[in-house]
């Protein structure tokens, strides 16, 4: 019975290598061709296409930040550091782009298909705990804005009184309660600019 070969989701996909014309190069071009991705080799710095492409092997020894067309460690994609020499400062480089996996050089027969999957995991776990970092700061946020917005409309007094005012506020304007609080900061805001501006014209006056 022939086994098939567990390729998952992999088979197409499109990975660059960033790396000087080398042995190394034609190694892991040997490999990805097998697993069935297409490998683009390229140097001494990322096309604009390596936007599109769905991994990214670097050369961690003569790497550089301006080779890459985003901020360090805001890479779309799942990388793989290609380290020949551990010296502090090439490592700290490396984790500084948040590699999410490497392969050590001399690259041989083997190694770059659990590089791939331990990358993409990582990069995917990285992107998912990016997103409930986000939305933990925008419930924060929120909340802060509805704090702001009660203490507008209760104007020191009461504060349950103000927050029913601000869902009936919501209710009447067919918004939420978060949007309609941003709406009572944002108004509240300009009338405060509007006071302070008054008062300089009455000064210079």
């Amino acid at each position: 019975m022939t086994r098939t070969p567990r390729i998952p989701n992999l088979g197409g996909a499109r990975a660059f290598i960033l790396h000087r014309p080398h042995p190394t190069v034609q190694a892991i071009t040997r490999q990805l061709s097998a697993i069935g991705l297409i490998a683009l080799d390229c140097w001494p710095e990322l096309p604009p296409e390596a936007l599109a492409a769905d991994f990214v092997f670097f050369d961690a020894d003569l790497g550089f930040d301006e080779q890459f067309p985003w901020k360090a460690g805001e890479a779309p994609m799942p990388l793989v550091a290609l380290i020949g020499s551990e010296a502090p400062g090439r490592i700290e480089w490396a984790l500084s782009h948040k590699a999410d996996a490497q392969l050590l050089k001399p690259v041989g027969t083997a190694g770059v298909y659990s590089a791939l999957l331990i990358a993409r995991q990582s990069f995917e776990a990285r992107k998912h705990l990016a997103g409930e970092i986000a939305s933990l700061r925008q419930r924060v946020a929120e909340r802060q804005t509805i704090v702001r917005a009660v203490a507008a409309l209760s104007k020191g007094s009461d504060d349950e009184r103000a927050y029913a005012q601000l869902r009936s506020l919501a209710m009447s304007w067919q918004i939420s309660v978060e949007d309609a609080a941003r709406r009572i900061v944002a108004m509240t805001d300009e009338e405060a600019t509007g006071e302070e501006s008054g008062d300089d014209q009455s000064h210079r006056a």
